[in-house]
């Protein structure tokens, strides 16, 4: 009697391991997703709705080295994935780059213009994506290394592409802080989100630092794309079904803090796992954003609230 309820018990508490890993897993996403709409969005405060698209321009990125690789290079299969992100991070840096040339920069003043700009933007990039890709969900071939688990106890199995998305999102959140810290980039990011007339003052080129950071933004938007085709299929509406906890995430967390956005994303992951054990996801969801909501109406400043000199 007490050996079945000591193996109940450990039961309980691998299964109870296993969903905390599968929080971290949705995390990972959340996070990724987070920092670049954190950068675009508390740091810029422009509304980008289109966000969502290009992660799914840097999952589909992904889906086409891997195609091409599968049929012109089946012996770089192995190697073929971290090439793919940063390729997923260049093709998405490059059309935010486009994007807030040929759109953004005319509406940086007009705050909700640019929602709705970015959602058209957002419509269209869904019809392109179709239009040449087509309207089924894909998957690329992973290398071999991604696939399995590691089993770190008996009854314990942790897949390696979960490990493998966690520790992509560390070393993108670390490069991501040091660069807001440390850089010449985080320098004049910083100062032109404290005092824009006093930064343009100083002889820093405003507009194209706006543009550089709008386009970093949309690239980690590319590597949360590469992130998720580890543990999910990539459709065209692939990208606009986390575009909402991307905006509770950056809310949650305080609209301009990189160290809020880590702790939220964590939270909600937690919180949505967890729940999602004991009731439906969508009830899971639904008592998430119950919280959120209760939170911000004691504190609407979000839980790091930065503190920017007007």
């Amino acid at each position: 009697m007490e050996s079945e309820r000591a193996m109940t018990i450990s039961e309980m508490l691998n299964i109870g391991l296993m969903q905390g890993f599968a929080g971290l897993s949705l995390f990972a996403v959340l996070l990724l997703m987070g920092l670049g709409l954190a950068i675009i969005f508390g740091q810029m405060g422009v509304i980008n709705m289109a966000h969502g698209e290009f992660m799914a321009i840097g999952a589909y990125t992904v889906y086409m080295a891997a195609t091409f690789t599968e049929h012109h290079a089946p012996g770089a299969m192995a190697a073929y994935f971290p090439v793919a992100i940063v390729l997923a991070f260049l093709v998405a840096f490059f059309f935010g780059w486009l994007m807030e040339w040929a759109l953004i920069r005319h509406l940086y003043s007009r705050p909700l213009d640019t929602l709705l700009a970015t959602w058209g933007v957002s419509l269209a990039l869904q019809q392109c994506f179709r239009s040449f890709i087509g309207p089924k969900e894909v998957s690329p071939t992973l290398p071999d290394w991604l696939m399995g688990s590691w089993a770190p106890m008996e009854g314990l199995d942790i897949p390696i592409n979960g490990m493998f998305v966690l520790g992509l999102t560390l070393v993108v959140t670390a490069g991501v802080l040091l660069a807001l810290n440390k850089s010449r980039w985080g320098l004049r990011v910083r100062a032109t989100v404290s005092n824009r007339t006093m930064a343009n003052a100083t002889g820093i080129d405003t507009k194209k630092t706006d543009r550089l950071t709008f386009a970093i933004g949309c690239g980690i938007a590319g590597v949360a794309g590469a992130a998720f085709t580890t543990i999910g299929s990539t459709g065209p509406t692939s990208g606009s079904l986390y575009i909402v906890d991307a905006f509770l995430v950056v809310t949650f967390g305080g609209a301009a803090s990189l160290l809020g956005t880590v702790v939220s994303a964590f939270g909600i992951a937690q919180t949505q796992s967890i729940t999602e054990f004991f009731m439906s996801g969508s009830m899971a969801k639904v008592l998430t954003l119950s919280l959120i909501v209760l939170i911000l109406m004691v504190r609407p400043q979000g839980l790091f609230a930065s503190k920017v000199r007007r």
